[in-house]
């Protein structure tokens, strides 16, 4: 059966769908949400909607919010694609290259578990390999994790493994393995054993090492993919971590796993690799295909957004910025103490500030900047006014925040409130 691909951008505002796309719908409204937790507490943000169109009954009009990726609207007649565009005549926004440039800063990894959410429940959607966002997302996020853990060295633990031991016996003896295999045989001299060894080729690291064969054959493979020359270069440095690590394991075997402070980055690590080898159907010959099946997914830029603000941020302040910092319930994007700013930062990925101001975002941001625990942070005293700063992206903006003056564009009929456009990296 053939399925009808729409195909929209991101930041659309009641754009009128053609009639030969809109044929396949029955109802009057079709609406997709996206779960989350921000902000001390849960909501569930639209992805789209679609309408009927008020004065013509016969057409439909779309929103789109923050939100890329992929799914259905009539299932088996028609799905949505929305690509990573601030509007209709911007090129595509690089949402690999945004994530890569976040992921560069140790500890910003585990800010990820919100990002994105795939619905494997529902049925597959064909589309084709340039348009597959969710891959491509999966494998910077876990190659950026592996280079951490293999920074650190692989972590050591016991397995079982079986030996046809020469001559000795150690562990438990396997009996019907040494009768079938060397008695049967006149090798009186083995016996099969099981036993404990200490060492790198445990379960976790043999999973990362499958799910790392699999990245092997798609990066060459897939030619949209940005920095692709980063990445290869990222997968030459881990890869010759796993050379003593075996890659015959079952998913199954993985059930839970115990979690240490020192090598905590082992548990999104493992939880991305069940995803990219379930994302290519644990078949390996699915990495070099054209045209592929893909889950409906969808990515938070927003929150992508907030990712790749605190990353320029720590270019330049490092450890001097704090990521979302928490008080009963307010939770600040940004929290900045350095000698020459001491602010609050919010990330707002919106359009609005290119042409103007939102009153709201400025009231909420300087509600931020009246909390006690804020003064008490930035070593302020009751009374003193605190700087509020608003970064929102703007392609006429800077690539960079080193040794830019955040306080260089004032905004009108506020005190000590700024705004910065950034600019956001494009696919070439």
């Amino acid at each position: 059966m053939s399925v009808r691909l729409l195909t929209y951008n991101e930041h659309e505002k009641a754009r009128v769908i053609p009639h030969e796309d809109a044929s396949a719908f029955v109802k009057e409204r079709y609406q997709k949400t996206f779960a989350k937790k921000h902000r001390g507490y849960d909501a569930s943000l639209p992805c789209f909607s679609i309408n009927k169109h008020v004065a013509d009954s016969e057409l439909y009009t779309i929103d789109t919010g923050y939100f890329i990726g992929l799914d259905w609207i009539e299932p088996n007649k028609s799905a949505l694609y929305i690509a990573p565009k601030l509007n209709y005549e911007t090129q595509e926004i690089d949402f690999v290259n945004m994530l890569l440039a976040s992921l560069k800063h140790d500890g910003v990894s585990k800010e990820l578990h919100e990002l994105f959410e795939v619905k494997w429940d529902k049925p597959t959607i064909q589309i084709s390999q340039k348009q597959d966002l969710l891959t491509p997302f999966l494998v910077v996020e876990f190659l950026s994790l592996l280079k951490q853990i293999v920074r650190k060295g692989l972590k050591k633990s016991y397995y079982k493994v079986e030996h046809n031991l020469q001559g000795r016996v150690k562990g438990k003896v396997q009996v019907a393995k040494t009768i079938k295999q060397n008695l049967v045989k006149n090798k009186s001299l083995y016996t099969y054993c099981s036993f404990d060894e200490f060492g790198i080729n445990n379960k976790e690291n043999r999973l990362l090492k499958k799910a790392l064969q699999f990245i092997k054959h798609y990066l060459p493979t897939y030619a949209q993919l940005t920095n692709k020359e980063v990445m290869q270069n990222t997968f030459n440095y881990i890869n010759p971590a796993f050379a003593q690590v075996s890659d015959k394991i079952e998913i199954t075997e993985i059930k839970h796993t115990k979690t240490n402070v020192f090598y905590k980055e082992y548990e999104q690590a493992l939880y991305l690799a069940k995803l990219i080898l379930r994302r290519f159907g644990y078949n390996i010959s699915n990495t070099v295909k054209d045209t592929i099946q893909s889950p409906p997914f969808w990515i938070d830029m927003t929150n992508l957004f907030e990712l790749y603000v605190l990353g320029l941020l720590k270019d330049r302040f490092h450890n001097q910025v704090q990521y979302q910092y928490k008080h009963y319930g307010n939770e600040l994007d940004y929290l900045l103490n350095n000698e020459d700013y001491q602010m609050v930062i919010d990330a707002k990925y919106k359009l609005k500030y290119l042409n103007g101001k939102y009153d709201e975002d400025i009231r909420q941001v300087s509600g931020y900047a009246r909390l006690k625990k804020v003064y008490e942070a930035l070593n302020k005293e009751r009374g003193e006014v605190i700087d509020c700063l608003i970064i929102h992206p703007d392609q006429n903006g800077l690539d960079h925040l080193l040794e830019v003056n955040l306080k260089n564009k004032p905004v009108k009929h506020y005190y000590d409130v700024y705004k910065l456009g950034v600019k956001l990296p494009l696919v070439k």
